[in-house]
């Protein structure tokens, strides 16, 4: 799943491979702006056939803390 959203911050967000790690944050490490991270909640709601709650989408600071939420989700 970090490979896939890899794949869509660098392919969708022009967001520098080197850049992408799994303690990377949104808006501190990626620069990431809001309408950013909204396009990228959409890709991987798209993606990965998983709804983010509005409510939790504020708690997910970094990418690790994106992949731990949808592998969570996925499963349901």
């Amino acid at each position: 799943m970090f490979e896939e959203i890899k794949t869509a911050l660098e392919e969708e967000l022009d967001v520098p491979t080197e850049l992408i790690t799994l303690d990377a944050e949104f808006i501190n490490d990626l620069k990431l702006n809001s309408l950013e991270l909204a396009d990228l909640v959409v890709l991987c709601e798209d993606k990965f056939g998983v709804e983010i709650e509005e409510q939790d989408i504020h708690s997910l600071l970094s990418v690790g803390d994106l992949v731990e939420y949808l592998e969570a989700r996925a499963d349901r």
